[in-house]
């Protein structure tokens, strides 16, 4: 994880007994819980690490409307709201800030992309717009990259993720929230065919909703209660550099670089046009779900076989509520960083705006992330097993997505009207 990650107490008991437990304490569990303690309902948020020590602290913290599916853009526009609001709605800063993101096309066909897109989401007055050689040059000055064109969105911004959750988690607690972290979640329990309980490894709570939000661990934990949840892993590594002087506030993702300025007056940068894709089981037990992502995304993808593959396997896929499960064996999971992949994004940034060249990093990090066959996450309750519900699976977006998925997560545990229509993110489309 970054190392800028601020590390919050917590208290070390369980309670006997709660309203709602949410297994994971990523950005859309934390949103759901100050979300749920806002309306008084009583919650505990149990981690099996420690708050936002997985994806929610190791994304690029981009908050996009840009290229999202028509039927998603309804939850960022939600979010970009809810971020807007978070530092009076905390009394604690985030980073948030509405710099905009602009996307660089350097063929005919990624800029006609663009342009699909833009058409596909005009009735949505996004505010988004192409831009010229000319424009792009105005916007980031300095550069020497020869460019087809760009897409703009001046409203999407950028967030910290190294202080955003554990300032929410902060304010959820000061609002009732209860947070227990080291401590993993084993099993559900269940009575009369509903949830009754979750069995920790420190014991069990008794409760009437269960909301999962455990990121790339969701397949595995729903797997031994016989839930067949579709996400396969892929590995993001990002480098952030020492302060410097740059071209931009502005968040700019190139065909094979992306970078955004960093608080601290840095760069968060990575290799936008490769993904690191290690082989686990889970690509033999799934993977002909994802054969139309693998025919037009294969040049993203890194594909590698070894020590991760036998690593996965150790883990187990099945266990009781008396053994010690795959989250106490891995409390935070930290991938490797592909060092040649940043240093590639580094060069390819270089070339394209040659400030770069000056750039010295200050760290460097890899993260999980967990994706779905078309690329939305699940938000929806469990049929299966009445008393669960589940948000997980978002794909690279969470973070930027992150408040509102969780107050959305909350509205359908505590039977309110949905801050957004949920039905593109149900559970049975798959």
């Amino acid at each position: 994880m970054t190392i800028t990650l601020e590390r919050i107490a917590t208290q070390d008991t369980l309670p006997d007994s709660t309203s709602v437990v949410i297994i994971g304490g990523g950005i859309v569990g934390v949103s759901a819980a100050l979300a749920l303690a806002e309306r008084n309902i009583p919650v505990v948020v149990i981690e099996k690490g420690h708050l936002g020590g997985e994806q929610s602290s190791r994304n690029l913290g981009w908050i996009r409307k840009t290229s999202r599916h028509v039927d998603d853009v309804p939850l960022a526009l939600a979010a970009d709201r809810l971020w807007a609001q978070m530092p009076e709605r905390i009394g604690s800063d985030v980073g948030y800030k509405q710099s905009g993101i602009m996307f660089l096309s350097q063929t005919d066909e990624q800029l006609a992309m663009h342009e699909g897109w833009l058409k596909s989401v005009e009735s949505l007055d996004l505010g988004s717009t192409l831009l010229s050689q000319k424009d792009i040059d105005q916007h980031v000055p300095g550069g020497q990259g020869q460019w087809k064109g760009g897409l703009y969105t001046p409203t999407d911004g950028k967030a910290e993720p190294s202080i955003a959750v554990p300032a929410m988690a902060k304010a959820a607690m000061a609002k009732g929230a209860v947070f227990v972290q080291n401590c993993a979640v084993r099993t559900l329990q269940t009575s009369a065919g509903r949830i009754s309980g979750v069995v920790t490894e420190k014991g069990e709570i008794l409760c009437d909703q269960v909301l999962l939000t455990g990121g790339a661990w969701s397949r595995r934990f729903l797997g031994n209660h016989g839930i067949s949840l579709p996400t396969l892993p892929l590995v993001c590594s990002v480098l952030r550099t020492k302060p410097m002087d740059g071209p931009t506030d502005i968040a700019v993702g190139g065909p094979d670089f992306s970078f955004r300025k960093h608080q601290d007056g840095g760069y968060i940068i990575t290799q936008r046009g490769k993904l690191d894709a290690p082989v686990t089981l889970d690509h033999l037990l799934i993977g002909s779900k994802y054969l139309d992502q693998l025919r037009t995304q294969r040049s993203f993808l890194k594909i590698s076989f070894g020590c991760t593959f036998f690593k996965d396997i150790a883990l187990g896929r099945h266990w009781k509520s008396d053994s010690v499960s795959p989250f106490e064996k891995v409390r935070v999971n930290n991938p490797d960083v592909n060092h040649g992949l940043n240093q590639d994004a580094l060069n390819n940034l270089s070339n394209a705006w040659p400030v770069f060249e000056k750039a010295e990093i200050e760290e460097a990090w890899a993260g999980i992330i967990d994706v779905t066959p078309d690329s939305n996450p699940v938000i929806d309750r469990i049929a299966e097993i009445p008393g669960l519900t589940v948000a997980t699976g978002f794909s690279g977006h969470g973070f930027g997505t992150g408040p509102a998925a969780g107050q959305l997560a909350a509205d359908l545990v505590s039977n309110e009207s949905p801050i957004i229509d949920p039905s593109p993110y149900r559970f049975s489309r798959f």
